[in-house]
């Protein structure tokens, strides 16, 4: 697809490196949006984050995270409990089962990760990455 807009060309290239991952994390039965908030909620037994906090490091709509949250919730992959600093607040933390599913998708996402630095080479991968996060 040929464009002159960065608008475009941007979420064009988001969809097809999401595609990348959310094909490699499949076998563990997640996506690459979820796989990106697993990574940042706490381990059971550490302090709870709220899904503000989490909306906050992720830079995403407290929506978004919400609805997402509520996905992983279902699949038991996250516990839901009332912030110990705010009570009005809900807080999440990884369940046991999100332990073994993140462990089991680190390497498909190195594989993911490969096959994007493979495409644009590594100094080009990095490059990108650094771009990106200066927008």
């Amino acid at each position: 697809m040929e464009t002159d807009c960065y608008c475009t060309s941007l979420r064009v290239a988001a969809r097809r490196a999401s595609a990348i991952y959310d094909r490699a994390l499949e076998p563990v039965g997640i996506n690459a949006a979820q796989w990106s908030l697993l990574r940042r909620v706490p381990q059971p037994g550490a302090e709870p984050i709220t899904i503000q906090d989490l909306a906050d490091r992720t830079e995403l709509e407290r929506s978004t995270v919400a609805r997402n949250i509520r996905v992983l919730e279902k699949r038991g992959l996250v516990e839901m409990t009332t912030s110990p600093t705010d009570r009005r607040a809900s807080a999440i933390v990884l369940t046991p089962d999100a332990v073994a599913v993140t462990a089991a998708a680190q390497p498909l996402w190195q594989s993911a990760q490969r096959e994007i630095e493979q495409a644009l080479t590594v100094e080009s991968a990095a490059e990108l990455r650094r771009l990106a996060l200066s927008v």
